[in-house]
C-alpha cells in the first residue's frame, strides 16, 4: 500500500532533527550553569569530566586560528547541512537516514552556538591518564554517530551487493555444486 502522505518521513525527519538539537541545546545549557560560571572541572568518572572549553573552530577544535569568515563559513555550512541533509536522505535505506538525521541535528545544535555565542560550548572531557581527547558536546556526539551509521550502511550495503552479485554470476551448476 502507497502511502498516503508522502511528506511524513520528511516531517519526521526534520522533528528529529529539531528535536535532538534541542537535546544538545538543553546540555549545554546545563554545563553553562554547571561548569562555565564560575570556571570549574566537575570529575565525574576516573575517565570522565566535565570542563568548561568555549570551541571557536570545528569538531575537536580543527579552524579554531581562522577569523571571522570560517567562523561564518562553518556555520552557513552547518545550516546547509542540518537543512539538505534529511532531504537527500529521503530514499536511503533507514540505517543511513538515521545517520543523516544524527548528522544534521549535531550540525545544527553547534551552529545554533555559533549564531548565539560566536563560539560552541564543549564540556565533555574523556580521557586516559594523562592521555585527553579534546572536548565535545552532543552535538559531535550527534555528528560522530551519524557518520558511523553512513559508514556502516555503505560497507554492509556494499558487502550485501557484491554478496547478491556473486550469485547472480554464477551458473546453476556452480550454485548446486554440481559444477566442474
Amino acid at each position: 500500500m502507497a502511502n498516503p502522505n508522502p511528506t511524513r518521513p520528511l516531517i519526521q525527519a526534520y522533528g528529529a532533527v529539531l528535536l535532538l538539537a534541542a537535546l544538545d541545546q538543553v546540555t549545554k545549557q546545563m554545563a553553562l550553569a554547571l561548569v562555565f560560571s564560575p570556571p570549574r572541572v566537575i570529575e565525574v568518572l576516573p575517565f570522565f569530566n566535565l570542563v568548561p572549553v568555549w570551541n571557536s573552530g570545528m569538531s575537536f577544535g580543527l579552524l579554531s586560528q581562522g577569523g571571522d569568515g570560517v567562523k561564518i563559513g562553518l556555520t552557513v555550512i552547518a545550516l546547509l547541512v542540518a537543512a539538505l541533509l534529511p532531504l537527500f536522505s529521503r530514499s536511503w535505506d533507514g540505517l543511513s537516514r538515521l545517520g543523516a538525521v544524527m548528522m544534521a541535528s549535531g550540525a545544527l545544535g553547534n551552529a545554533v552556538d555559533r549564531i548565539i555565542y560566536g563560539r560552541v560550548i564543549d564540556f565533555i572531557d574523556v580521557f586516559a591518564g594523562q592521555y585527553h581527547w579534546p572536548a565535545f558536546n552532543v552535538a559531535d556526539i550527534a555528528v560522530t554517530t551519524g557518520a558511523g551509521c553512513l559508514l556502516w550502511a555503505s560497507i554492509s550495503g556494499r558487502a550485501a551487493c557484491h554478496a547478491a552479485e556473486q550469485t547472480q554470476d554464477e551458473t546453476p551448476d556452480e550454485k548446486s555444486g554440481d559444477g566442474i
